[in-house]
């Protein structure tokens, strides 16, 4: 392992979303594992011009059989000698279980050897109560759930896929026990999470099973930052990749099944709670630095409107002009994503 580099040599494909302009999907989660020292291969399942929060885009969508071609592509050249895979948004059910079939034929491929194939997948549904796909996605991806490793819900798709309300603590622990149980998912990361009386923090909550299948929970606090970024969930789930395999080479638990954690190991041990430290102290810096950034962006935009403003579509140019500015600012923060200072840490939550 390089002296710089987080991780060990590490090939990642990498199945997302892709943009020209700006940093989601594929065009986030590459760009970070790169900088982080993985060889990612990305397999983009969509080609738009810019992040749909602009509210206006251009492009085109790839069909499930144009990702199976692209797959077959790589096996029938031998391309497919993955470490680790990392699943986001897929453009309806049919995609998305041809993205299942791929981490599945991987994960066989690798079953002689244990530990040496990872399934990330980022459930890419929706958020805030609203779907984004259509509702053949949600019994879509509850049918991959038993083969990946770690899942990465928000608070609405961890409601979608155990068909529990989460609207306290408890219902949130509930969620997540029914995952392991029923679908036997080694980790989870439930992210965004905002109950009731977290008004101005929002929370992560992780857990690697026991062997009998009872989660060991933790939660991660930081401060909300008033502001619309695209792609948070995107480049949560490209450091959390390295991050989680920088913390299980550390812990020796690279060649173990799923990478789970021994029933002893504490929970504030465990190496997904340690990876999530480093995930978060990342992203709150990033994040706060392009609030800065985008606030001046946006005082520099004022003064008097030009023509364009005063006709009747001010209110459509301000918006696009907001979207701008607040796109993530990463090529100039890497240092943030090499280095993190770790200021919010894991807390055992307790059942």
């Amino acid at each position: 392992m390089s002296e710089d580099l987080p991780v060990p040599e590490t090939s990642v494909l990498a199945i997302a979303s892709h943009v020209v302009y700006g940093y989601v999907g594929n065009t986030m989660a590459a760009f970070v594992m790169r900088s982080l020292g993985c060889e990612v291969s990305a397999l983009n399942t969509v080609h738009f011009s810019n992040h749909t929060g602009y509210k206006q885009v251009k492009g085109t969508k790839a069909s499930a059989e144009e990702i199976r071609d692209i797959y077959e592509g790589l096996k029938q050249n031998y391309l497919t000698d993955f470490d680790m895979m990392l699943s986001g948004y897929a453009p309806g059910a049919d995609a998305v279980n041809v993205v299942g079939a791929i981490g599945r034929d991987l994960k066989l491929k690798s079953s002689t050897k244990s530990g040496s194939f990872f399934w990330v997948l980022d459930p890419v549904m929706g958020d805030d109560g609203k779907l984004y796909v259509n509702e053949d996605v949600v019994p879509a991806y509850k049918n991959l759930l038993r083969d990946a490793d770690l899942i990465l819900p928000n608070q609405f798709e961890a409601e979608l896929l155990s068909d529990v309300k989460i609207t306290s603590v408890s219902t949130l622990v509930q969620a997540i026990s029914k995952l392991h149980e029923e679908h036997r998912i080694p980790h989870i990361i439930v992210t965004s999470v905002h109950l009731e009386n977290s008004s101005s923090t929002l929370s992560i909550v992780g857990s690697s099973k026991r062997s009998d299948g009872t989660p060991r929970l933790f939660k991660i606090e930081v401060p909300k930052i008033d502001c619309f970024f695209g792609g948070t969930g995107d480049m949560f789930a490209a450091l959390i990749v390295v991050r989680l395999r920088e913390a299980i080479t550390n812990s020796g638990l690279n060649t173990t099944s799923a990478w789970i954690s021994p029933d002893e190991v504490e929970i504030l041990d465990l190496p997904l709670a340690k990876a999530a430290q480093n995930v978060l102290a990342s992203m709150q810096t990033v994040l706060e630095k392009t609030k800065v950034a985008r606030d001046k962006a946006l005082e520099d935009m004022g003064g008097p409107l030009g023509t364009l403003e005063k006709e009747k579509d001010s209110e459509k140019r301000i918006h696009l002009r907001k979207m701008k500015a607040s796109e993530v600012r990463l090529v100039r923060n890497l240092e943030d994503l090499k280095n993190p200072t770790v200021k919010y840490r894991a807390e055992a939550l307790e059942i």
